[in-house]
């Protein structure tokens, strides 16, 4: 009976953000919520994610779309393994659920028409940047919602590394917003409306980034 209330409250405490991550998405084309990711599922998550760097399946990121990408360090400097799902071990297994009901609970509620997602691990060294850029392409527009969840432990302030989002207002002026990446916390925003950049941390940062799409993803993993 206790494991049964627990879980009911678990599931009550998850449909509440998944909720004002749908409202605040519509009011403001952009979510932050803490606590998405539960500090085991964090722990569990980073365990992948080293299990995967000791693989060396980890590729220096590029910019652009899979025909045409091309790496330039000093733009972006991060290193990406992308997720392939019929191949996720547990840990991302039950990440890519919660994504699965995500998309579904704002399909319900946003009319979005999202079909599919991409996800990939994400790892950027110290001193590494990604400078401002809208998510999505020129050339394939299918992008239509970022998320970002961070897996780390014990950041602080001072270890930089933010996200910094350029919120456009209807006088053509900008409003920064700066979100630090602690480790459970989710970034999401429309991928087509506004522009961000990754900003130096002093150390290793790490997160889970990716995007639904409005039709079902076929992307070429590189």
């Amino acid at each position: 009976m206790e494991q049964e209330i627990f879980l009911e409250k678990e599931s009550e405490a998850l449909l509440l953000k998944f909720e004002q991550i749908a409202d605040r998405l519509s009011d403001k084309g952009y979510a932050i919520i803490d606590n998405f990711l539960q500090p085991d599922e964090v722990r569990n998550l980073l365990e992948v994610l080293q299990l995967h760097q000791e693989e060396g399946t980890f590729k220096k990121a590029g910019i652009g779309p899979a025909e045409s990408v091309t790496v330039n360090r000093q733009v972006r400097g991060d290193f990406i393994r992308w997720i392939e799902p019929s191949e996720a071990l547990p840990p991302t297994q039950v990440f890519l659920d919660r994504m699965h009901e995500i998309l579904r609970y704002i399909n319900r509620t946003c009319f979005l028409g999202l079909k599919d997602f991409e996800f990939h691990f994400t790892v950027y060294p110290p001193g590494t940047v990604y400078q401002r850029h809208i998510d999505q392409f020129r050339t394939d527009d299918h992008r239509r919602l970022s998320f970002i969840c961070y897996l780390n432990e014990d950041w602080q302030h001072e270890n930089g590394g933010n996200l910094r989002l350029y919120l456009p207002n209807e006088d053509g002026t900008e409003e920064e917003v700066d979100v630090l990446p602690i480790a459970g916390r989710l970034a999401c925003f429309r991928a087509d409306m506004i522009p961000h950049e990754v900003l130096a941390a002093n150390r290793h940062r790490y997160s889970l980034t990716g995007w639904m799409l409005d039709q079902l993803n076929e992307l070429t993993f590189l």
